[in-house]
C-alpha cells in the first residue's frame, strides 16, 4: 500500500495542468478545453529521458543540456476571439547555453521527431513563414544558475488539437537539434 501511493506522488509529481478556464471550468492533467470565454492552463514538469522508470510529460534527448531532473513550466493565456500568450519558465539547463524553443504540433515521444513540425498560425510550406509572427518563438539564454524565462504574445488562438508540445532547441531560432520534449495541454478559444 505505500508503495502504492508513493508510485502515485512520483507520476503526480511529474507534471501537470493547473488552472481553470475563464468560464469556470478546471484543466486536467494532460488536456484542457477551450470555451466561449478564453481558455487559461499552466503545466509543469521534470524532465526524464525516453523510457524512464516513472514516465514525466518532459523527455530530455540530450542530458548534456538539459539534464534529467531540470525542470519546465508553460502556461497559456487565450482571449475569446482574441490575443493568446504563452510562457515558459525553466531550471536546471546548461547555464549560459542559448536555447530555441518553440510550440510543436504534436505531444513529445522516444523519438524527438514525434513532436511534428512547429504550430504556424498560417500553415505553410515556405520558410518565409517560419518566424516568430506566425509560430510561437520561446528563445532564451539560460543565466549563470541554469534558469530561464521567455514569453510570446499573438493576436490569434491555437486550432483545436493542433498544438500539443514545447520543444527545446540546440540554438535559437528556427534550427537547431531537439533537445528535449514537453507535451503540453494547450487549448483554444471560440
Amino acid at each position: 500500500m505505500a508503495l502504492a501511493l508513493a508510485s502515485a506522488a512520483l507520476v503526480t509529481g511529474a507534471g501537470g495542468a493547473h488552472g481553470a478556464t475563464a468560464d469556470g471550468g478546471t484543466v486536467e492533467p494532460g488536456g484542457g478545453t477551450g470555451g466561449k470565454h478564453g481558455y487559461s492552463m499552466r503545466t509543469d514538469a521534470r524532465f526524464a529521458p525516453p523510457g524512464a522508470f516513472v514516465p514525466s510529460a518532459a523527455v530530455t534527448y540530450d542530458t548534456r543540456l538539459v539534464p534529467a531532473g531540470s525542470w519546465i513550466e508553460v502556461g497559456q493565456r487565450s482571449a475569446e476571439r482574441g490575443a493568446t500568450t504563452v510562457k515558459l519558465r525553466v531550471t536546471g539547463l546548461k547555464a549560459d547555453h542559448e536555447y530555441g524553443a518553440h510550440v510543436h504540433r504534436k505531444p513529445c515521444g522516444a523519438d524527438p521527431a514525434a513532436a511534428g513540425g512547429h504550430y504556424q498560425h498560417r500553415p505553410s510550406t515556405d520558410p518565409a513563414d517560419v518566424n516568430p509572427d506566425n509560430e510561437v518563438w520561446l528563445d532564451f539564454t539560460a543565466d549563470s544558475r541554469g534558469a530561464g524565462a521567455a514569453s510570446a504574445r499573438h493576436n490569434w488562438n491555437f486550432r483545436f488539437g493542433e498544438a500539443g508540445s514545447v520543444v527545446l532547441h540546440s540554438a535559437p531560432g528556427s534550427s537547431g537539434a531537439r533537445l528535449a520534449c514537453f507535451s503540453v495541454p494547450f487549448g483554444w478559444a471560440a
